[in-house]
C-alpha cells in the first residue's frame, strides 16, 4: 500500500444526470482504480495527464486537470515548463491554447501561491 492520497473522481457530480454510465466509469475505473495504482504518483500522474492533455489539444479537460495537479503538488512553474517544453513536440497552437488555459486557472484565487 502507498501513502498517496485517494484520488476521487466528480463525474456522478459533474455528469451523472445526463450521462451516468460515463459518470461511473469516470468515477469507478478511471479515478477509483487507474488513478489509484501504486505504480505511479498522484502527482506524476497528473503531469503526465496534463501533458498528454496539452497533446491533445483538450483544454476543457485540462482545465480540470491542471488544478487537479496543483492539488496533487505540481507546481506552476512545472505546467508552464510543461506546455513550453510541449510546443517543440505537439504543436505551437497547442502549446498556446493550453498556456491561456493555464493563465487563466493560476489565476484563480483558489490557486494563487502554488509557485
Amino acid at each position: 500500500m502507498t501513502d498517496f492520497p485517494r484520488q476521487i473522481g466528480g463525474g456522478r457530480r459533474a455528469i451523472g444526470d445526463i450521462a451516468p454510465k460515463l459518470a461511473a466509469l469516470t468515477d469507478d475505473v478511471l479515478f477509483g482504480d487507474v488513478w489509484n495504482r501504486p505504480e505511479l504518483s498522484p502527482r506524476d500522474r497528473s503531469l503526465i495527464t496534463v501533458a498528454a492533455l496539452i497533446r491533445g489539444g483538450d483544454a476543457e479537460q485540462l482545465r480540470f486537470h491542471a488544478r487537479h495537479a496543483l492539488a496533487n503538488g505540481v507546481r506552476d512553474a512545472e505546467l508552464i515548463e510543461t506546455a513550453t517544453h510541449l510546443a517543440f513536440y505537439a504543436g505551437w497552437p497547442k502549446a498556446m491554447t493550453a498556456i491561456a488555459v493555464l493563465k487563466d486557472v493560476l489565476s484563480e484565487p483558489s490557486t494563487n501561491g502554488t509557485e
